[in-house]
């Protein structure tokens, strides 16, 4: 098997970074630019320092945006509890973190109900959580998200380190959906691309920049050159 055979990339911004007063019409203008999904961090107060919305939410968003993947990185102590109402919101992909758990089984568990909910698993492992934690489920799952910042906060400095997470996933699984988020820029998403992931998380890096089109466009170019290059080594 190929490694990333019949992958593409896909280049998410991470709507907390926008101007939540008006999230319809930036999210709507970040589609527009090439964003390929939207990635919206769930945050409880709990299993992170930092609060930021809920379902409802979601709902309104859903319905001002219509037509768009919602990705959601669920930071949050009790990930099986919102798993319907985001479902029930319009969400697509719903990513909790392996942390939040305790053993296989509440992991499978919360997996299933997802699957039942009709909607894309996944699963988030925080820098200090060993790649191999994932493993036992990625066979159950859509995607694997390495954080390569601590979870909570947003403008943090990228983990380069955390690049040996993303290559051992990809040697192992030619074909998993590997997303990054944390600090990942025109500067470091070639050190993501080689690594093997080919979803990508940014922030600050595409809402902000002057033409987010272009960010968006360089990005996918890069992922997707990683990915012809990694065909042809094989």
């Amino acid at each position: 098997m190929s490694t990333m055979s019949g992958l593409k990339a896909w280049i998410g911004p991470s709507i907390l970074n926008a101007d939540l007063s008006s999230l319809a019409t930036e999210s709507q203008k970040l589609l527009n630019s090439g964003a390929d999904y939207l990635h919206l961090d769930v945050m409880d107060g709990h299993f992170v320092p930092n609060l930021t919305f809920g379902h409802p939410m979601v709902s309104c968003l859903r319905k001002a945006v219509p037509v768009a993947l919602f990705d959601m990185h669920m930071m949050v102590s009790e990930p099986k509890r919102w798993i319907q109402p985001m479902a029930d919101a319009g969400a697509n992909q719903y990513t909790f973190h392996l942390e939040a758990l305790n053993g296989d089984n509440e992991v499978n568990d919360c997996i299933r109900h997802i699957r039942e909910a009709g909607m894309r698993a996944g699963v988030a492992l925080k820098p200090n959580t060993p790649v191999q934690s994932v493993f036992p489920f990625v066979e159950d799952i859509d995607c694997v998200l390495v954080m390569t910042v601590e979870p909570g906060f947003g403008g943090q400095k990228f983990m380069s380190n955390m690049m040996s997470k993303v290559e051992a996933l990809r040697q192992r699984y030619a074909k998993l959906d590997i997303e990054v988020d944390g600090g990942v820029g025109l500067n470091t998403i070639g050190e993501c691309a080689d690594a093997g992931a080919n979803w990508i998380v940014s922030g600050t890096a595409v809402v902000n920049a002057p033409l987010p089109q272009q960010v968006i466009r360089q990005m996918r170019e890069v992922v997707n050159e990683a990915i012809q290059r990694a065909q042809l080594e094989r």
